[in-house]
């Protein structure tokens, strides 16, 4: 049976990814755990974001962000861009990461993450503790190991996810879309 508990963020796993902004002279990364996908077409995501973050600031600023998805080698980079501020740090410098120059947007992307989603907001929603930036995909580039006949295959164990404070691998396939219909 269950039992009734305080009413708080529980949707988990979500993914833990590096948001990127601004441009590629000033620029920004920030640790979001709060993003998801929004509508299909166009293809569109939200991430939210204090407005006490530097990032809030170019994000509002350029109307753009990269979404860079992150995977197990870079998990310390993901923890230390979300407890290190940007107004005072070049995190790029900070943990020896390479801006990539993106074909759709003027920020720039992580080029050691194994993913990279160009976005351009298209509403922002204010919120009582963060705001919600709705933005559609514009432009999206991957390892090269990572993609099939210019689709994305995301290795099964590979991305980071967030869960109650605790960083963990999505794990392997449990069934596919579809599959009970199969039966």
């Amino acid at each position: 049976m269950k039992k009734s508990i305080k009413p708080s963020t529980y949707l988990a796993p979500v993914p833990a990814v590096m948001v990127s902004c601004g441009d590629m002279e000033t620029s920004d990364i920030v640790t979001i755990a709060w993003t998801g996908t929004v509508n299909s077409e166009p293809p569109m995501l939200s991430i939210s974001v204090r407005c006490s973050r530097y990032s809030y600031e170019l994000i509002r600023k350029t109307g753009e962000f990269v979404v860079n998805l992150v995977d197990e080698a870079h998990l310390e980079t993901l923890d230390g861009c979300g407890v290190v501020s940007g107004r005072d740090t070049d995190k790029f410098k900070k943990f020896g990461l390479t801006k990539q120059a993106c074909e759709h947007v003027k920020a720039p992307a992580v080029a050691e993450c194994p993913v990279s989603l160009e976005c351009v907001v298209r509403q922002t929603v204010e919120l009582n503790t963060h705001v919600m930036f709705v933005a559609e995909i514009v432009g999206a580039t991957a390892k090269e190991e990572w993609t099939e006949n210019g689709r994305l295959q995301i290795p099964e164990g590979e991305l980071i996810a967030y869960i109650q404070n605790r960083y963990t691998q999505t794990g392997g396939t449990v069934g596919t879309y579809g599959y009970t219909a199969k039966k």
